[in-house]
């Protein structure tokens, strides 16, 4: 009877019996890999509060230039309010031009 042949499967090894975090070199690598993954999320954080900062500069300025805006409106509707003028209106007899 012929010896039957080994394979992958009947080698034993110690693959599966070592705790990963008991090797120092293993250890030491997964540290250095979170002091890089920590330095960047703190770039990151860093950068996402400089944009939000710069969002709400942009708010404000929008704030006050809609505020000046509707200021000026008023004032222009006080101003032509005492006239009583209508907008000219647009006579059926001309027809619609568009000028470049």
């Amino acid at each position: 009877m012929p010896m039957p042949l080994r394979g992958l499967r009947t080698i034993r090894t110690m693959a599966g019996k070592v705790d990963k975090t008991t090797v120092p070199h293993r250890a030491h690598l997964q540290v250095a890999c979170l002091e890089i993954e920590k330095t960047r999320r703190v770039t990151e954080r860093t950068s996402a509060q400089r944009r939000v900062a710069e969002l709400d500069a942009r708010l404000r300025e929008i704030d006050s230039e809609q505020a000046r805006l509707l200021q000026a409106l008023a004032a222009f509707r006080e101003k032509n309010a005492g006239a009583g003028t209508k907008p000219p209106s647009r006579s059926r007899a001309q027809p619609f031009r568009i000028r470049y």
